[in-house]
């Protein structure tokens, strides 16, 4: 941080919608200030620095990452762009939290945790729903050692809605990776999280109930195996009809016991001067735990973000899926490393 600051210095970049939720979480911890906005659309980074206090902003990220009081960086672009735009952040000597997924390959995953270890600089992925309250409840419920040792997991998350037009660069599996990389590492890593044990093999189905002509499929089916014997079923969808904007099941079947969670009717999401945010409790606060987590790391606390290996093996998970999508077979993580 910069000589007398109080406060990490947070560049944003990238901002778009999720930068909206990352801004919301900096500005509710006094440890992290708002440094600015850098985006390849001069009207969008103006746009969002006017919404913020006027902040600097810019389209140049070399002229960004020199500006006096930015310490890290939180990036929030395309999938496809992470590792190029990581690799001179941790070149500019700064500290990163990266939306997921980390890469949309393994070898520019990897190459990507090494740039930071080099750098000796703190390298953290936005697997956000570690840090909802429903993912840390069964986290805790497991290591209590109350169900004994994890055998069978189920994680469910199911949406009714698909992404805004067919423009976006989401749908677009060049760009994003493919679903299993953009929405559904999310409960790859989570489950494996809450198992504790290394993935071997990723068997996965894809469907595209939206329409025959995605580019991806939003709806997955994908079963992980462990080296220890579990078993972990996950379904991802962005297509249920009709349905609230999401639900969600848990099932965790322990040697000991037995967990079960159930959910439905997340808030809905609200657009205005202040930007996009959640018009009742939900997401938003699992942004804010890990924000938080995050500057504990930059700031060198004892802190619980997600690491950059950890991002990597939800990377390998992730392509794995894919790949077994293409092949109609299970995929070993050998197979993509």
């Amino acid at each position: 941080m910069e000589r007398g600051s109080t406060s990490v210095g947070v560049l944003v970049i990238g901002a778009g919608a999720i930068a909206d939720q990352h801004v919301a979480a900096l500005s509710s911890d006094p440890r992290g200030r708002l440094a600015g906005f850098v985006d390849t659309s001069a009207a969008r980074a103006e746009q969002a620095a006017r919404a913020r206090g006027g902040v600097p902003w810019t389209t140049d990220l070399a002229e960004a990452l020199a500006w006096p009081g930015v310490d890290a960086c939180v990036l929030c672009t395309p999938n496809d762009t992470h590792d190029e735009l990581a690799a001179r952040v941790a070149a500019a000597g700064k500290h990163l939290l990266v939306e997921k997924p980390l890469a949309t390959t393994v070898p520019a995953a990897r190459k990507t945790v090494e740039a930071f270890a080099a750098a000796g600089r703190t390298l953290s992925v936005a697997h956000s729903h570690r840090f909802y309250d429903y993912a840390r409840t069964v986290r805790e419920e497991i290591a209590s050692g109350a169900l004994g040792r994890p055998l069978l997991v189920r994680l469910a998350l199911l949406g009714g809605w698909i992404w805004p037009d067919w423009r976006t660069w989401v749908i677009d599996r060049e760009r994003s990776g493919g679903h299993a990389l953009h929405n559904g590492v999310h409960l790859l890593d989570l489950v494996t999280w809450w198992i504790g044990d290394e993935p071997v093999s990723v068997y996965a189905r894809g469907q595209r109930r939206t329409a025959a002509e995605l580019d991806v499929h939003d709806h997955l089916e994908m079963v992980v195996t462990y080296a220890g014997g579990a078993t972990a079923i996950c379904e991802m969808s962005r297509a249920h009809r009709p349905a609230s904007l999401s639900a969600r099941d848990v099932v965790v079947q322990g040697s000991e016991g037995l967990l079960t969670m159930e959910w439905d009717g997340e808030g809905v999401l609200l657009a205005d001067e202040r930007g996009t945010h959640l018009a009742a409790e939900g997401p938003a606060a699992g942004f804010a735990a890990q924000l938080s987590a995050w500057l504990d790391t930059v700031t060198g606390a004892a802190g619980a973000g997600v690491a950059g290996d950890e991002a990597l093996l939800a990377v390998a998970m992730g392509v794995a899926a894919e790949r077994s999508m293409e092949l109609g077979r299970p995929v070993t993580l050998e197979e993509v490393r």
